[in-house]
């Protein structure tokens, strides 16, 4: 075995201080809460937020996606539910007097709309609405008397009217329509009669998805590609100035790839972006400066090992922005200048930042706690929301950093979680959670969810092993680059010299690594469990690649996966892509597999995992393997019962095949055991 160099950095202990009682359950992690989105009053001294959850199906509530509950916060632990709970909510704003929190909400049989409620007291009403299309997002007026509404595409009635008569043919890719925009008055009485019936409709060219008004309420920023297709929304969306009174684009901010969380100054003259430094750069990870009278460009920490994540104005002109450096991240504050002073949060994770008046509020997360609001004070995040307290009683496994050297002497960083009670003698049974994209990364906080065993499998005596492989963000776009047209290749043997450094480390036991992963990290457990099954004992696989040739001609990204991905066509390399392709080695399987995906998904067809799956039955029929399809849910599960049935699912393929090391255990049975809560018993 060649030599690893390993290091271990940044040690952090993830429990509590007091005594736990027991470990993580799939149950748990089903009744997760998080704080979603925040916003901060005009003033800075309230915080309108919401808390984002799952119904929890193993006691019975009635299946669904994730819902958001509105909240006010006003200091640490001052806080009160704004609305009734059964009220989901979204695109939570101050109006700019401060006195309402307004959002989108669609009442029963209704569209969604944008409501308010008075901060000082009083019921919600509907203050802006389109009678035949749902909000997708929001601005005010700087005076508080509009409300911009980007809304849903108009009806199609001559469609609508051959569907009624039986004609549902769909024409693919050929019927897409465009967002529209409006401008509603806002009147300051209540109740429904007093909607504007006719808000104004502005001209739109391309498809808006987002909206920002200038201070001086004359011009607007809008987010817009040329049609609505994810592809263009990956590597063709732009930020467009817009006249608000005549609907003429005056300038569209020229960048080369991929853009993120536009922010507009609150002088209206300048632009903060994240963008791509070029139409290959897998991410916009670099934080940029517009002058929107000129259209140039400033990127402020081009060429750094890291990644800009979110960015918010403060009052002065200064800009904070949230950085992640590898696993880890701090506040940056840029001055006009280009100059900057950073703050340390410690422990915490920051993922998002919002800023008013004297306050710099952020939402975080940790190795204990999933996201809560956090408020700088005094040069420290003072924590304000409590969410799952009972997390005080759960051990957790001791999480940190763990950092080695690739074959070829590149450094890997990767966040591990270690057993609870510790790594036995002999090295535990390990588990590779493996990163989607792969343009994101980990970071070093909470990393327990429906599709990442974390503390759950912890609980049960396994090691957790996070790995940031080459392709990750968060240390520079040389090093997301470093994977390109190289499918299976430098970022897979990452992987493997991962198992190898944790194998010397006395941490994984060599005979019983696994891996689990989603698209990307899909494909990687695909091609560990075949093309590299010697090193992988157990995979389970979500959403993920099997065969790069189809995948091409099915994939609802064709363009991000060529510019950013390989670089090159299908048909300029057949061979190659078959080669790299898991279905290819499928003779050499032997690691049990358990294939999941949504059967909507347009991102990896669902096909991608019929064919492992037919291969392996077909050509391998000793090798345990079955194939779990979840009607109507996409690129990942969004409901809480497809959420909690992949989390049994995961566990118990792990528990059969990993943990005992036996590769030929018989097959678990089709159906999970539920709690008689969840059938209503």
């Amino acid at each position: 075995m060649r030599p690893f160099t390993v290091c271990l950095t940044l040690a952090v202990l993830a429990a509590p201080a007091m005594l736990h009682a027991r470990p993580m359950t799939p149950e748990d992690v089903a009744r997760l809460e998080q704080v979603g989105q925040i916003a901060l009053s005009p003033d800075g001294t309230r915080i309108a937020y919401t808390s984002q959850s799952l119904p929890d199906v193993t006691r019975g509530e009635k299946n669904g996606a994730a819902r958001q509950q509105l909240h006010l916060a006003w200091g640490p632990d001052q806080l009160r539910a704004f609305l009734p709970a059964d009220m989901d909510v979204s695109t939570v704003r101050f109006s700019p007097d401060g006195r309402t929190i307004s959002f989108i909400w669609a009442a029963k049989d209704e569209k969604d709309a944008v409501w308010g409620i008075p901060v000082d007291g009083g019921g919600h009403r509907k203050l802006a609405a389109i009678e035949d299309g749902d909000i997708l997002a929001y601005a005010w007026a700087p005076d508080g008397a509009t409300l911009y509404l980007l809304a849903s595409p108009a009806k199609d009635e001559r469609r609508e009217a051959e569907a009624k008569a039986g004609f549902t043919a769909e024409i693919y890719e050929e019927e897409w329509r465009t967002n529209r925009l409006f401008a509603a008055r806002i009147t300051g009485r209540g109740g429904s009669k007093d909607l504007d019936k006719h808000p104004r409709a502005i001209p739109l060219t391309g498809h808006a998805t987002a909206i920002q008004i200038a201070a001086d309420g004359r011009t607007a920023i809008l987010t817009t590609a040329p049609t609505p297709s994810v592809d263009d929304s990956y590597t063709r969306q732009r930020v467009a100035v817009l006249d608000l009174a005549s609907g003429r684009i005056g300038r569209v901010i020229e960048t080369p790839g991929k853009i993120a969380d536009p922010e507009l100054a609150p002088d209206g003259r300048t632009l903060a972006l994240l963008a791509a430094v070029d139409q290959h750069d897998p991410a916009p990870t670099t934080l940029h400066r517009i002058d929107l009278a000129t259209g140039a460009m400033t990127p402020l920490n081009a060429g750094a090992a890291e990644a800009a994540i979110d960015s918010t104005w403060l009052p002065d002109g200064r800009l904070a922005a949230v950085i992640h450096k590898g696993a880890r991240s701090v506040l940056r504050i840029y001055a006009p200048d280009g100059t900057a002073q950073e703050i340390d949060p410690g422990d915490l994770i920051l993922n998002q930042v919002k800023a008013m008046g004297q306050t710099i509020a952020v939402n975080a997360d940790s190795p204990a706690h999933p996201g809560e609001l956090f408020v700088l004070t005094d040069g420290r995040f003072a924590r304000w929301t409590r969410h799952n307290p009972w997390l005080a009683q759960i051990d957790f496994g001791r999480q940190r950093t763990l950092t080695y050297t690739a074959r070829d002497g590149q450094a890997i960083e990767g966040v591990l979680i270690e057993p609870v009670g510790g790594v036995p003698r002999g090295g535990a049974p390990t588990i590779f959670d493996v990163h989607g994209g792969p343009e994101s990364h980990e970071s070093n906080g909470w990393v327990t969810n429906y599709g990442g065993p974390g503390q759950v499998a912890a609980g049960r005596g396994y090691a957790v092993f996070l790995p940031n492989y080459r392709g990750s963000t968060a240390y520079g776009t040389a090093f997301s680059k470093q994977h390109q047209n190289d499918y299976a290749g430098k970022e897979f043997d990452d992987l493997v010299d991962g198992k190898r450094a944790l194998v010397a480390q006395g941490v994984a036991d060599p005979r019983r690594v696994g891996m689990t992963g989603g698209s990307y990290g899909g494909f990687a457990t695909a091609w560990a469990s075949t093309a590299q099954s010697e090193e992988f004992a157990a995979g389970v696989m979500l959403v993920g690649i099997s065969d790069l040739i189809s995948k091409f001609g099915t994939t609802d990204i064709p363009t991000e996966m060529r510019l950013v991905h390989e670089l090159k066509y299908p048909w300029e390399e057949w061979q190659h892509l078959l080669e790299r392709s898991p279905i290819y080695h499928v003779g050499k399987a032997t690691t049990p597999l358990l294939i999941l995906h949504g059967a909507a998904d347009p991102r990896v067809n669902p096909a991608q995992s019929m064919e492992l799956y037919r291969n392996l039955k077909v050509r391998k029929p000793e090798t345990p393997v079955r194939l779990v399809l979840y009607p109507g849910e996409g690129h990942g599960n969004r409901r809480a019962a497809a959420r909690y049935d992949f989390n049994l699912r995961m566990m118990e393929w792990f528990d059969t095949y990993l943990k005992t090391g036996n590769r030929t255990a018989p097959v678990p049975g089709p159906r999970p055991a539920l709690p008689q809560e969840a059938l209503g018993k």
